[in-house]
């Protein structure tokens, strides 16, 4: 094997500092990587290896075309959100009939799990649990096609038995874009005299602590990775990056969580699974509920190979060679903490946070290219606790950074 190519739509520099790893690995093999990507401007710094900007409306099968005359022996998907991941999946047909294997899950089961309404009728019948909810069809709501004059009356009734506050999400976007909370039958018959453009998921609201988990692999052979916690779920959605993110012992979740793992993985197996996908869930009362399962890498999928030592591109990597990936859980090496610093951060600040602990990555994060500040990532062991808070109550003092909120956060997760 000569030539990998990956498939991104996303800038990069989410993946650093593994998507680097992975690369220069291949490269010292004698495997050139190739980046075909349809945002950002990455450097060798950012991919070590042959780029190609691709405009962001590419078809599946120009795409196809592109990464078959660059002389691609394999392909990888690492494209997001979930809109992405359907355009590669739909590549991989036009790839694997040009003699050119790719690791992405099979378009009729990425197609599945894209629409949040069909992967809450898998988890479902799979034995996991999700959200009661309804789906809300916005062909009918405006009137195209057949007329169905109680389909406004039947949603209601639905909603009745479910109970307010309720939470209406796109059955297919992702990263908490166009979701409503719906808190009276009132704000119901307003949302659904709009109506909506796109059809609907609506259902209850679940409360508890957000948390994420990547599955990695292919039928048989399956790495679950450690849990990640990413903030809050309840009525109000919250942007993706705007709490404390983090993955690190918590005990009685983890052991929890077990069971949801292999209902998980027999479900990724049952759907020919190939590549990584990231679940999203609520754990609550001791239970987890599953929100979504993205065919694709996750918005955590640095902060869990941070917390491992794992490299979740270098395993898709091997995959794309034919060689098989690890299976079975995967443990925890230590603490990893993702925040957003919305000021950004100093050199000053960076110089004292890589005295502090081990920072894994610290870059502007550009989301729809408008900045929101600078994203970080950082490790330690368990036992380093004390000595990071002090060190970064230190470093707050002297700079500003991290902020008073964040500092505090941190001090109560690393401090209990």
């Amino acid at each position: 094997m000569r030539k990998i190519a990956f498939l991104r739509s996303v800038g990069i520099r989410r993946a650093d500092p593994f998507i680097q790893q992975a690369v220069r690995s291949l490269a010292a093999e004698g495997i050139e990587a190739g980046l075909f990507h349809t945002s950002g401007s990455p450097g060798d710094e950012d991919f070590p290896g042959h780029r190609q900007r691709l405009d962001p409306d590419i078809t599946p099968r120009r795409l196809a075309g592109v990464v078959a005359a660059w002389g691609a022996d394999a392909a990888v998907s690492i494209s997001l959100p979930c809109e992405n991941a359907l355009r590669d999946a739909a590549a991989a047909a036009h790839l694997e009939a040009c003699g050119i294997p790719t690791v992405v899950t099979p378009l009729a089961s990425t197609m599945l799990l894209v629409d949040k309404w069909e992967t809450k009728q898998l988890c479902r019948r799979a034995g996991l649990e999700v959200p009661d909810g309804v789906r809300a069809d916005c062909g009918l709501l405006a009137g195209r096609g057949l007329p169905v004059p109680g389909y406004r009356d039947a949603l209601r009734a639905e909603a009745a038995r479910i109970g307010y506050p309720l939470m209406a999400k796109p059955a297919w976007d992702s990263t908490s874009m166009g979701i409503r909370t719906l808190r009276t039958p009132a704000e119901l018959d307003a949302w659904l005299a709009g109506p909506p453009e796109a059809s609907a998921v609506v259902e209850e609201v679940v409360e508890g602590d957000l948390c994420s988990v990547d599955i990695v692999g292919r039928p048989g052979a399956y790495r679950v990775l450690p849990l990640c916690w990413t903030g809050r779920a309840g009525a109000e959605p919250v942007f993706t990056f705007a709490d404390l993110r983090w993955c690190g012992p918590r005990p009685e979740a983890d052991a929890a969580f077990a069971d949801a793992a292999r209902t998980l993985v027999a479900l990724c197996g049952e759907l020919g699974v190939h590549g990584s996908v990231n679940v999203d869930m609520v754990h609550t009362g001791g239970r987890f509920v599953v929100l979504e399962v993205n065919p694709r890498v996750g918005g955590a999928t640095t902060l869990s190979c941070a917390a491992s030592d794992t490299n979740t591109y270098a395993t898709l990597a091997r995959m794309a060679r034919g060689l098989p990936p690890a299976a079975g859980p995967v443990q925890r090496t230590g603490w990893a903490l993702e925040f957003l610093a919305e000021e950004g951060i100093g050199p000053a600040a960076t110089h004292g946070l890589r005295e502090i602990a081990t920072v894994v990555t610290a870059h502007e994060l550009v989301i729809d290219g408008v900045s929101r500040g600078d994203i970080v990532v950082l490790t330690l062991r368990e036992g380093e606790e004390a000595a990071v808070v002090k060190g970064l109550a230190d470093l707050h003092a002297t700079t500003g950074f991290p902020a008073a909120a964040l500092l505090g956060k941190i001090t109560s997760l690393l401090g209990r």
